[in-house]
Order: C-alpha cells, then structure tokens, then sequence
C-alpha cells in the first residue's frame, strides 16, 4: 500500500482534519505503543498500520 493510499483512506474514515490529530496523538497498543506517525517513521509498512487502525479503531470491512 502507498502512504497516498494510506492517508486518503484514513481521511476517509477519520475526516481529512482528525486523521492527522489521530495519528499524531493516538497511542496503539497493536503498534506496539507507537502513534501512527512513530510506527510509520520506524519503518513499519503502512499496509500494516493501516491493519493495525482498522482492528483498534472498528474500521468497516467495507472499508479496510
């Protein structure tokens, strides 16, 4: 998944103003207490923060 993938589907279940709010200040447990932003940084696939989110967050199977 690209991070432009990413990002639109997170403003989609989010809004395009809390998603960054949300990955900048929501610790994951399922990332292993990193934000979104930190465990992106570290190198995680944002194919798996985007798994992770959906499993924290009740994201829709529609939508995953």
């Amino acid at each position: 998944m690209r991070l432009t993938v990413f990002w639109q589907r997170m403003a989609a279940h989010f809004g395009a103003g809390y998603a960054e709010t949300f990955a900048r200040d929501h610790v994951m447990t399922e990332l292993g207490g990193r934000t979104v932003h930190q465990a992106l940084d570290a190198g995680w696939e944002a194919k798996d923060v985007w798994r992770a989110v959906c499993s924290a967050m009740n994201v829709p199977a529609e939508n995953r």
